[in-house]
């Protein structure tokens, strides 16, 4: 059984060396950590401590955080439990807003109160401040190690290691690109490690014309893992030689290795100097729909929309290569297959496109333009709404007596209605109410009032 210990203050705690050796938490002492006692002496407060370890992942570390430390109102670790007269403990600042609403119940049991008095639980709180205080110490202590490691790791890259060597070369090179790639990939700060000792210009000068894939994969994985890139990193990537093999890499390396070339370029793309005659690429292009396609890979998905759509914006001109690729035809089939979140970009893309000659012209020949585009009025958001509108408008507009009976067959004039009825923004309800007016031109009055009530009634 745990032992008890006196306070300098008077009165008896739980011995947390105890009680932690016993199990009774699932943590057992480790060689090497802090006596439980120092957890007071700690110069971190308990919930800065609570929020370091959450934000890099490493709330519970290996183990899960005890379930007598969370609280059952927020389901988060408590700072300040307090008890009730039920005997259930609480997170002071939750419980306090219950009682405060008006509740004259335990959240837990559903007893009724006969005393509101919140009771400070000292002993649950001086083993919460140990169990964390321990599994702070362990994670700067990796911290520290990993950062150390990644730093030898650049050093031996460059060649400044100490003793001073040759710069890695062939497999070892690869294999130290490796190391630091998982390093930067599972611990979030050793990103800044890796900048400070000089990585993002040795990473950036790894890439070129002679590089090897092997070692461009590598080195591209880190530079976008969140090491931050200064102005000169991001002018000496935005060469065209190294552009060239980020391109190389987008179209023949594996599906990871393509995400993070496009997202590499969609970095660069957002910086002041970018030269958008860089995307003008059809190999670009052509790449970044095959990963579009490819819909194993959600993640490549968002980023080649993403990258699309930062083309469409910043360089007018490709937006006619983009449409030469038969891009149009593929982002209007894919749109019903989409994820939510990825629904809105394409239908940005497929805006954007619409603004060149060849781009409508696409629109209004791809016969799966007129349902799909019906299909996103009034879903999403509103921004889709207004983006699967203006692609309606065009087509119907370009060939109305042909597109305008297809639209309304499709369910268009129901759509509108809604559209015009709902609170949507002015300029939206009266676009609606243009395309409404003529599609009822270009269809017969019977049919155009009657397939509205239909159509109104299956919804």
């Amino acid at each position: 059984m745990p032992q008890y210990q006196e306070l300098p203050c008077g009165g008896q705690v739980f011995d947390i060396d105890t009680a932690l050796k016993d199990g009774i938490l699932g943590a057992a002492l480790e060689p090497g950590d802090a006596a439980a006692g120092d957890a007071g002496k700690q110069p971190v407060e308990l919930r800065k401590m609570m929020d370091e370890l959450d934000a890099a992942g490493d709330g519970g570390g290996d183990e899960a955080v005890p379930a007598v430390f969370i609280c059952p109102i927020s389901l988060e670790p408590m700072v300040d439990p307090v008890t009730l007269c039920t005997g259930q403990t609480y997170e002071r600042a939750n419980i306090s807003r219950w009682l405060a609403l008006g509740h004259r119940t335990c959240p837990t049991t559903m007893q009724e109160l006969w005393d509101d008095a919140l009771t400070p639980n000292a002993t649950l709180r001086q083993l919460i401040a140990a169990w964390f205080s321990r599994r702070y110490t362990r994670f700067k202590k990796r911290s520290a190690d990993f950062h150390g490691r990644a730093a030898d790791l650049v050093h031996g890259l460059r060649g400044t290691a100490v003793p001073r060597r040759q710069p890695l070369k062939g497999q070892a090179r690869v294999a130290a690109l490796r190391e630091l790639r998982t390093l930067a990939a599972t611990h979030q700060s050793v990103t800044k490690a890796i900048a400070e000792a000089g990585g993002v210009a040795l990473l950036t000068s790894l890439l070129g014309p002679f590089t090897s894939h092997a070692v461009g994969t590598e080195a591209v994985a880190i530079l976008v893992s969140g090491v931050t890139l200064d102005a000169d990193a991001k002018t000496a990537l935005m060469q065209p030689a190294k552009v060239s093999l980020v391109v190389d890499m987008l179209n023949e390396g594996a599906a990871d290795t393509k995400i993070n070339c496009v997202r590499l370029i969609r970095i660069l793309i957002d910086e002041r100097g970018f030269r958008p005659e860089t995307v003008a690429s059809l190999s670009l292009l052509v790449g970044v729909m095959r990963l579009i396609r490819d819909k194993r890979h959600p993640d490549g998905v968002v980023a080649g929309l993403e990258l699309l759509n930062s083309i469409c914006a910043v360089h007018r001109p490709a937006r006619s290569m983009i449409v030469s690729i038969g891009a149009v035809t593929q982002l209007v089939e894919l749109l019903p297959e989409l994820a939510t979140e990825c629904v809105e970009p394409a239908l940005d893309i497929l805006d954007a496109l619409s603004a060149v000659p060849e781009g409508r012209a696409a629109l209004k020949d791809c016969p799966r333009t007129i349902p799909n585009a019906v299909r996103f009025l009034m879903r999403v958001s509103e921004a889709c709404t207004r983006r699967a509108l203006s692609m309606l408008w065009t087509v119907c507009r370009m060939a109305p007596e042909e597109c305008a009976p297809a639209a309304v067959e499709a369910g268009l004039a129901a759509k509108l209605l809604l559209v015009i009825q709902s609170g949507c923004a002015p300029e939206l309800k009266q676009k609606a109410s243009e395309l409404l007016k003529l599609c009822r031109l270009n269809y017969t009055d019977t049919l155009f009032i009657s397939k509205c009530k239909l159509t109104r009634t299956i919804q």
